[in-house]
């Protein structure tokens, strides 16, 4: 038995908080339930003030975005009044900034404007997906599914999103650390060991006469390396900010060993994703592309759509102009085709933002469990071929000594 601290929000739209003793945080939340209350918050942590925000959601506008979709979808479905509710997810917001966002959505709302109009007047936190989901929601009288949706969209992004930094940051760490350690020899070390030879004036062998002179050239001209690094990256920066330069960088990506299979699959779960949540509320199948497309990261993928739209628009159905863009995988437009046959599209698109999501995991995984052994084999030759001619040094050394 433990102490368990809830916030929740009762049936007059006021916020309660106070403590339970029990076994798990379940049998809390059932307890609240069973009393008339919606529990926002049950955790063995007391929350001073409104700060009820788990550590994950804490960091970035996305989270800040998921936090206030999940919270207003539970206010909502408890009945409580969207002006009410968004009183309490400000209250709720742990960051000033989004607090701040949030209480001028409620101000514009009051004034008259809709909630999707009120929204909109803050694109970089909800973009036209979002606003577009909820004008609909409003239209249709089913704000607060719609706002579940919502929530269960963000969340698969968000969970998808980090899943994928999370497995690059080892193989990146490796490939930082090999190069630190290549270069921390490379300056101090090899340096050191040539004034060895310098006094002894011994003939050296070849493999340490081609470390010191590599040794000797990343010292002297290290800094000409870096400008033009910096340079071309610069240059690469600028080159991809263009249509045309974004275009052929998307398609590069796409096209990279394993790497290019695994954004693929990521970008068609995107796309899935966002249609399936689109036209699950009305949203027409045309609009739900364009809206879809802008949300995707890699603009080649997102320019075929346009394609897409245009079939749509002649009568195509959606799954004859997808196979016809020969972006997206094959499983892509059977999976629609069943959609359009059964009269099940949204569900199709659910079902299909599953399965990639799903790919692209094991994508991620297999590209990780095979970098990384080639980034440790790499610095393992690069050190040892350091170690090696080292060791000829020395052993030159002995030789001229005895």
């Amino acid at each position: 038995m433990a102490t368990y601290f809830f916030k929740a929000v009762a049936a007059d739209g006021k916020l309660r908080s106070g403590s339970f003793t029990a076994d798990n945080d379940r049998s809390v939340a059932r307890e609240l339930r069973r009393q008339g209350l919606t529990p926002v918050y049950v955790g063995l942590e007391q929350k001073k003030g409104f700060e009820l925000r788990l550590p994950a959601f804490r960091m970035g506008k996305r989270r800040d975005v998921l936090f206030f979709t999940q919270e207003l979808s539970t206010l909502l479905n408890a009945g409580v009044p969207v002006d009410r509710a968004l009183s309490i997810t400000s209250e709720l917001s742990e960051r000033p900034v989004f607090r701040a966002v949030v209480q001028d959505v409620l101000r514009i709302l009051k004034a008259g404007r809709s909630l999707a109009d009120s929204l909109a007047q803050h694109p970089q936190y909800f973009g036209e997906l979002y606003v577009n989901m909820v004008r609909a929601g409003e239209a249709g009288g089913s704000l607060a599914g719609v706002f579940e949706r919502l929530a269960e969209f963000e969340r698969s992004r968000d969970e998808l999103r980090g899943y994928i930094i999370s497995s690059m940051i080892y193989p990146a760490l490796l490939v930082l650390v090999g190069l630190g350690s290549v270069l921390l020899l490379m300056n101090f070390v090899v340096p050191r060991f040539a004034a060895v030879f310098q006094e002894s004036r011994m003939q050296i062998p070849l493999p340490t006469k081609i470390m010191l002179e590599t040794s000797r050239i990343v010292r002297a001209w290290w800094w000409i390396a870096a400008l033009a690094g910096a340079a071309v990256f610069a240059a690469l920066r600028f080159y991809i900010s263009t249509r045309a330069g974004r275009l052929w960088w998307d398609g590069l990506r796409l096209r990279l060993p394993l790497l290019g299979d695994a954004l693929l699959k990521a970008e068609t779960a995107r796309f899935a994703r966002a249609m399936a949540t689109l036209v699950a509320n009305t949203v027409p199948l045309v609009q739900s592309i364009g809206i879809a497309g802008a949300i995707l990261n890699n603009r080649k993928i997102a320019g075929s759509l346009e394609t897409v739209a245009q079939g749509v628009k002649r009568g195509e159905g959606i799954a004859a102009p997808v196979r016809k863009t020969g972006v997206f995988p094959p499983l892509a437009a059977h999976l629609l085709t069943v959609g359009e046959e059964t009269g099940r599209l949204d569900q199709m698109f659910a079902q299909m933002a599953d399965i990639y999501e799903a790919d692209t995991r094991a994508a991620i995984k297999r590209f990780t469990s095979l970098f990384e052994p080639l980034i440790i084999l790499t610095m393992g030759l690069l050190v040892g071929a350091l170690v090696l001619s080292m060791l000829l040094a020395i052993t030159s050394i002995n030789e001229v000594t005895v």
